[in-house]
């Protein structure tokens, strides 16, 4: 019976265990110091995309332990204007006052 346990189970991916362990993994770091979402995916090696997902939940669930996902804004680097209103994590593509695409990245951090 243990045969047709085995072939089962065989159609069944399991992760490995450091993939599940990447949304704490990307806590510890910006527990430490304050980091891009690029950065973040260059440590962690994974998508910058992926990055945002994880940052997303951090969100949620840092608020659930008296922490707080503080985010340094955006900045133009042509005119100054500051993202501050700004909820989305990602990066803006264009600056709303001068349209220029050369955005300084937003930086993450909890406190």
């Amino acid at each position: 019976m243990q045969g047709n346990k085995a072939n089962e189970d065989k159609g069944t991916i399991y992760p490995p265990r450091r993939i599940r362990d990447r949304p704490q993994a990307i806590k510890t770091l910006i527990e430490r110091r304050t980091l891009s979402a690029r950065d973040i995916s260059s440590i962690v090696r994974i998508p910058e995309k992926e990055v945002l997902d994880h940052l997303e939940h951090i969100r949620i669930a840092s608020h659930k332990d008296g922490q707080h996902l503080l985010l340094t804004p955006a900045l133009c680097k042509k005119c100054g204007f500051i993202f501050r209103k700004r909820e989305r994590l990602a990066r803006p593509g264009k600056c709303p006052v001068c349209r220029n695409e050369q955005i300084a990245e937003p930086l993450y951090s909890i406190r």
